[in-house]
């Protein structure tokens, strides 16, 4: 691939934090493929550092969380590593995973994450719909910064929303 990824210049984490919705995704290994309900919570912890609360009930009916922590990697705050194992554990190399906001509107009403081996991507937005013509115009971005996306999963979306998991 001759193309970098490319974050958007900067992300006002603020703004960010908060409840959202999966409307698409590339498939990852610890998620099944028919899982629905899913969304990412993100609070701020003490230290600065970022809470993150995955929930979604899995193939099996049953609601399942991950909670995970994030830290911005440049000024940008755009680019973030990612961990899900316990604190005491994320020392370990190769435990964090890059999560890059690729593009977010104005009102941080909708995202596009992905990273740079172009392996995952998530369109996320504040309500658990979106409107199909729009989540396509979102996902022309990961397009044209080449990303495959014929494997794309689009979850099914009730709107509910699980109690976060204990801290």
């Amino acid at each position: 691939m001759d193309t970098d990824v490319l974050s958007v210049p900067h992300l006002d984490i603020e703004r960010y934090l908060g409840l959202w919705f999966e409307i698409a995704r590339k498939p990852m290994r610890h998620e099944d493929v028919g899982a629905r309900d899913i969304t990412a919570d993100y609070s701020l912890n003490e230290d600065g550092s970022i809470r993150v609360v995955n929930s979604c009930i899995n193939e099996k009916r049953e609601l399942e969380q991950s909670v995970g922590t994030a830290r911005a990697v440049d000024e940008s705050n755009a680019r973030l590593e990612v961990s899900f194992l316990p604190e005491a554990l994320q020392w370990v190399p190769f435990t964090k995973g890059d999560y890059w906001v690729l593009k977010i509107d104005a009102d941080y009403q909708s995202a596009l994450v992905g990273e740079p081996s172009r392996n995952y991507l998530w369109l996320l937005h504040r309500q658990g719909h979106m409107e199909r013509s729009v989540a396509e115009e979102w996902l022309n971005v990961a397009r044209m910064q080449g990303y495959d996306l014929s494997d794309l999963i689009w979850p099914e979306q009730s709107g509910a929303v699980y109690p976060p998991a204990s801290a």
